[in-house]
């Protein structure tokens, strides 16, 4: 059988391409949306990959240390290392801040290596880590440099900070060389990772600065409370303790071998009044709560572009339907079935929505790694998307198929 869309479409060729590609930057859009979702759930596992850990231990009633802000001081890991079934312990910090790029004035340092490709001055928002070395919590792997061996003032840093070898960052008061990159090393939302010693991001995060200090310790000072008689050191026990703030946020497990993690945190949420969470409740934390907005928010979206989608193909087939109305009556009056013209139809519709859908594809995969965020395509999405446009223009062409078949056949013969 001679294809009758084929033809149509080849006469108006240059009107359905142009249609195509419009729905294709749509439609692409759509997937690109999908793909930011995916993109964040990939971020929150990735997250909890990094950190090597089995269990996270927290502030009591605290969802912490990614969702929550959770402060824990720093001695309680040696209570939780002599736990049952526990192997490795060690605590870490999470901040996050803006971090800023230094040039060779504001370091001290004239180096034209750190000056290569980034803009002096340049902040970047990043989650600071603290980590001891060889511990959980340190970076797994590094695409270039070297691991941190100084026990200060020195980074490793994600790639996506923009970030070199060689530069110099600052953080809070003091200065850091970056000495080692890694690669996706994100928080939650996707902020690229800064890693320094773990004492460094203490002072970073919890000490007060200079100013501060001074003003506290002369408020202290002015409290009768802390200066009674036959209470010697109490003043200075408070001062020390406002200078010398050694919290962090959570302590990272590793459990023995062989051990159950939900039967290794029991004891500790039981004995030492903090919260233990396994890998998957800190991953239902993240996905399903963290980030539960913003998946609802990209939800809405997806379904709002499926009703433009929709509304598209079928303003642009009706058009084109009733701009043939005389070929209709034409077809209808030699004995054409009318399934043989609604299939023209939907021939053309399910073209115009696979031309939409390939140059969505293409599109998206092209725009993708500029994003911000990280964009995660999956071929799962893809197949579903590809799905849900033929869903779409099939049910769009139903208008016009409609209108085609209603066509009297004597308007072919008509004035």
């Amino acid at each position: 059988m001679i294809s009758l869309a084929g033809r149509d479409i080849l006469h108006s060729w240059g009107k359905f391409v142009l249609t195509g590609l419009g729905l294709g930057l749509l439609i692409g859009v759509t997937l690109t949306m999908a793909g930011v979702y995916r993109g964040m759930v990939d971020d929150a596992r990735a997250l909890l990959n990094n950190s090597g850990a089995d269990l996270w231990v927290v502030q009591q009633d605290t969802q912490g240390p990614y969702a929550e802000s959770s402060s824990l001081r720093d001695d309680v890991v040696r209570s939780v290392l002599g736990m049952p079934g526990v192997a490795r312990a060690a605590n870490v910090t999470y901040l996050t801040m803006q971090v800023r790029r230094l040039d060779g004035e504001d370091s001290g340092v004239a180096s034209s290596a750190g000056l290569s490709s980034n803009v002096a001055g340049e902040e970047v928002r990043a989650m600071v880590v603290g980590f001891e070395a060889g511990q959980p919590g340190e970076p797994g792997y590094l695409v270039a440099g070297r691991h941190i061996t100084r026990s200060h003032y020195e980074a490793v840093v994600d790639v996506r900070t923009g970030f070199e070898i060689g530069d110099r960052i600052r953080i809070r008061r003091h200065d850091y060389d970056v000495v080692g990159l890694t690669r996706r090393m994100v928080s939650s939302g996707g902020d690229p990772m800064v890693f320094i010693p773990l004492k460094d991001a203490q002072e970073a995060q919890f000490l007060k600065d200079n100013d501060a200090i001074v003003n506290e310790r002369a408020r202290t000072a002015a409290n009768p409370g802390l200066n009674r008689p036959g209470v010697p050191g109490l003043l200075e026990a408070v001062q020390a303790s406002q200078a010398n703030n050694r919290n962090v946020n959570a302590i990272l497990l590793q459990v023995q071998a062989g051990a159950d993690a939900e039967s290794v945190a029991e004891p500790i949420r039981r004995w030492k009044h903090l919260e233990a969470y396994t890998r998957v409740q800190m991953e239902e934390i993240l996905v399903s709560k963290l980030i539960a907005n913003s998946a609802k928010q990209i939800g809405m979206f997806l379904v709002i572009l499926a009703i433009v989608s929709a509304a598209i193909v079928a303003f642009i087939i009706y058009t084109m339907t009733l701009g043939k109305i005389r070929e209709i009556a034409v077809l209808k009056l030699i004995g054409t079935h009318n399934r043989t013209i609604a299939g023209m139809i939907l021939q053309q519709a399910l073209g115009l929505g696979l031309i939409g859908f390939v140059v969505g594809k293409i599109s998206a995969t092209i725009w993708a790694p500029v994003f911000p965020k990280y964009v995660l395509l999956e071929t799962g999405d893809a197949v579903r998307g590809l799905l849900a446009v033929v869903v779409i223009c099939a049910l769009a062409s139903t208008l016009a198929i409609r209108a085609a078949l209603k066509v009297d056949p004597a308007a072919a013969i008509g004035g």
